[in-house]
């Protein structure tokens, strides 16, 4: 008998999406007009075509939707026989709604892989009377005796598990055991997963925790659906039917979070509504927090400062104002009353024109430490988001957040934590770390990750973002003397902080594959193994995540690793070279404008960032200039402070620089422009080129979507070159460089090209 997923089909209004084709905006073809409206470029939905086995399932799931969750039979006989052999039947007592997760997700997804039953045999009374190849479930507490007794008692942390294959006398076990529920859950993925990929067990003792305490995903979904920079549909959360109608997806949802080891979510946007705190909409949380609960998840509400004005009838929101204390320690305790284990606040304030402290004259201490002080009692956290820079500041923009948080180091209550974006600016393709990653050393902090693509090609676009994260995480701050890096920040190792970690903005929406671009899955699956372990590879979970997906053909998991791997650095090359920043289109961020300069702000144009002019380009952060580099330690700020050490990646970031100003490579800089676009372009080739050769040994319907995709990518990385080089050109006065393609089309063309409707914004409905 072949086994399948059981899984709950997709909700009625998933399935929907399948009969929309998916839009990604790409450039007028060559000949159209300057002035006309670009044409969206349909790329297939991708349905299981009329014939094919799968829609005579009594219970279709279109690719994509179980993410790396689908444990499709294994293919390799022997291997199989191996783990049938290892795994004969399995003891467990589900104990509670977490242990019944634990004990589904094994029946389901050994017997779907191996083809068979697992049978669940009673507790084994001792030695003798156990099968061979027992699989033992249970948290260390519940493990039968004579287990306990031939395994010294190991000291696994909260979260943490230990798989060990032990023996009892000629007879082999395998062990899946925990200090709590949540461990359990962790354990039961990853073993899954080892069999999932085709790992061994024999002799295996695997103990595993997370390294940080707080493993978060921020969805930036607004009350009406709409997700801002999100580009996978709308949200998945439907507060209109909550909280009466629960969507199998919600479970979906907190299943995948799991499966990587994230155990938090603030559901509701940073640019935040005041109603998410109204009785009503705590109710609809409350639903959502039910279903998150056994997958260890923990909700978050995002805050709006003013709520006790909008909702509380209130004439202020002042921070120090005891009416006000009153009102959140009120509002903290109608949240608690129903929703125990509530997370807490997360707060975007005084940035972007969000209200907050500074409207009262209050600093952002005194307004995170109001809210924490509501929180305290229940075991509530504050998130306070470090992501300000003020209309009535006119230094540096990238200097803004440190010189507004560091001074109050060790201001803040022990339940206040910073979330700190990964760069000083905003999740460009490419930044220098953020100067206030380990100078608060009094300071929980949480780094934040853009998992969504707000500046790397939206849906449409093949960036491993893992990569990104990675370089991020193992950059050392100094701030401790050599080995201060990141990922010690972000696990609390750097200094002693038991209450760390990392938030990620989420890619979800209701696209039937979840995150719009099929290896929008890997970024969400790197996120969350970064999130558990910082110090990971993202090759190696490049590698996981093909297996889980793509299955374990050598030829497609080499190819698609490689792929993957120099996917990252293609994006910087074609968008943003040698430090280059923030040159995207105004407001949406699809596609270049570093010629956009009518904005009120000055750091809300891309004129600002590039500094061009008949001289050179890039902006001077050195002590001639803006001085950012001082914010760093002093090894970073020599180093970023001198063209000569500088890394030619951030050149630009930190220097303005002559246009014949030498490279290392020997190339004048306006030369290495010219290359490093056209070394994005032909990369990108590459990568479509080696995703055909990989056709007939991939899934169809992924197969297809991602070629398109790619198609997209290739298009709109000529569009970078061109559109930029040609704006530059118009400073350097210089011929483009030997060896980069010509433009298609003059200046006047890309700088009139317009977008109204490009995804990621609000829309305003006319």
């Amino acid at each position: 008998m072949k086994f399948t997923s059981i899984r709950p089909a997709p909700p009625v209004f998933t399935l929907l999406i399948l009969f929309f084709l998916f839009s990604g905006q790409v450039l007028p073809k060559p000949g159209a007009s300057d002035s006309r409206e670009p044409h969206l470029a349909d790329t297939a939905r991708c349905l299981p075509e009329p014939n094919r086995a799968v829609v005579a399932s009594p219970n279709p799931i279109p690719w994509g939707y179980d993410l790396w969750l689908n444990f499709e039979p294994l293919d390799d006989a022997r291997l199989k026989d191996a783990y049938r052999e290892a795994i004969t039947g399995m003891y467990m007592e589900p104990v509670g709604a977490t242990g019944q997760i634990v004990y589904r997700e094994l029946t389901e997804g050994l017997g779907s892989m191996l083809e068979r039953p697992l049978e669940s045999l009673p507790a084994p009374a001792g030695m003798k009377s156990a099968e061979a190849g027992l699989l033992l479930v249970a948290t260390w507490d519940r493990l039968p005796r004579f287990i306990r007794e031939i395994m010294d008692r190991p000291e696994i942390p909260a979260e943490g598990f230990l798989i060990r294959q032990v023996r009892a006398g000629e007879k082999k076990h395998l062990v899946l055991t925990s200090a709590d529920d949540a461990g359990l859950l962790y354990g039961a993925y990853r073993l899954l997963r080892l069999v999932q990929t085709h790992q061994p067990l024999d002799g295996i003792d695997l103990l595993d925790a997370p390294k940080t305490k707080l493993r978060m995903l921020n969805h930036w979904d607004n009350l009406d659906r709409t997700v801002e920079r999100g580009y996978a549909g709308f949200s998945i959360f439907n507060w209109h039917t909550l909280p009466e109608l629960r969507d199998p997806r919600y479970a979906d949802y907190a299943r995948a979070n799991a499966s990587v080891g994230i155990n938090a979510t603030a559901v509701t946007n940073v640019n935040s509504n005041a109603l998410v705190l109204t009785a009503p909409y705590i109710r609809k949380a409350k639903a959502l927090a039910d279903i998150f609960r056994p997958y260890g998840i923990r909700l978050y509400l995002t805050a709006r400062f003013s709520a006790p004005m909008e909702i509380g009838g209130l004439e202020t929101a002042d921070p120090l104002d005891p009416r006000v204390i009153a009102w959140w320690a009120a509002k903290a305790g109608e949240l608690y009353a129903e929703i125990p284990d509530f997370g807490g606040f997360l707060v975007k304030a005084n940035s972007e024109g969000q209200p907050g402290p500074q409207n009262y004259g209050r600093s952002h201490r005194e307004g995170a430490n109001m809210l924490a002080d509501a929180l305290a009692p229940y075991g509530g956290n504050v998130i306070w988001r470090a992501f300000v820079y003020s209309e009535e500041d006119p230094d540096d923009r990238a200097k803004q957040a440190y010189t507004e948080f560091a001074p109050e180091d060790g201001k803040f209550r022990e339940n206040v934590l910073l979330q700190v974006k990964n760069g000083p600016i905003d999740f460009q393709p490419r930044e220098p770390v953020h100067p206030l990653f380990g100078a608060m050393p009094e300071t929980p902090m949480l780094a934040e990750f853009q998992i969504t693509k707000e500046y790397l090609g939206f849906a449409t676009h093949l960036v491993y973002l893992p990569r990104l994260f990675e370089e991020v995480l193992q950059t050392d701050t100094y701030r401790e003397g050599p080995g201060s890096t990141v990922a010690r920040v972000v696990d609390g190792s750097l200094h002693d902080k038991p209450l760390s970690g990392m938030a990620g903005v989420a890619n979800i929406g209701t696209d039937i594959n979840w995150t719009g671009h099929p290896f929008g899955q890997a970024d969400w699956y790197g996120f969350g193994r970064l999130a558990w372990d910082p110090n990971l590879d993202s090759g190696d979970i490049a590698e996981e995540w093909i297996r889980a997906t793509f299955g374990n053909n050598p030829v497609v998991v080499s190819r698609v690793q490689a792929l993957m791997m120099r996917s990252r650095e293609a994006v910087v090359n074609y968008m943003t070279p040698l430090g280059l920043h923030h040159i995207f289109d105004s407001s949406h961020h699809y596609g270049p404008g570093p010629w956009v300069d009518e904005h009120s702000r000055p750091e809300w144009n891309p004129v600002y960032y590039h500094q061009a002019d008949s001289l050179g380009i890039g902006f001077d952060r050195t002590s001639t200039g803006s001085n950012a580099v001082a914010q760093y330690a002093p090894e970073l700020a020599e180093r970023y402070g001198d063209p000569a050490t500088c890394p030619e990646e951030f050149l630009l970031w930190f220097h303005h620089l002559p246009w014949d100003y030498k490279l290392r490579d020997g190339h004048t800089l306006w030369e290495g422009l010219g290359l490093k676009y056209q070394e994005g372009i032909d990369t990108v080739s590459g990568m479509l080129s080696d995703w055909q050769g990989l056709k007939g040994l991939l899934p169809d319907a992924a197969y297809r979507d991602v070629e398109m995709r790619l198609g997209i990518q290739l298009q709109e990385a000529r569009w970078w070159k061109d559109a930029c080089m040609l704006y530059f050109q118009t400073f350097s006065g210089r011929e483009f460089p030997e060896g980069m393609e010509p433009p298609a089309h003059p200046l006047n063309y890309y700088k009139n090209l317009k977008f109204p409707y490009a995804p990621g914004i609000r829309p305003q409905w006319d």
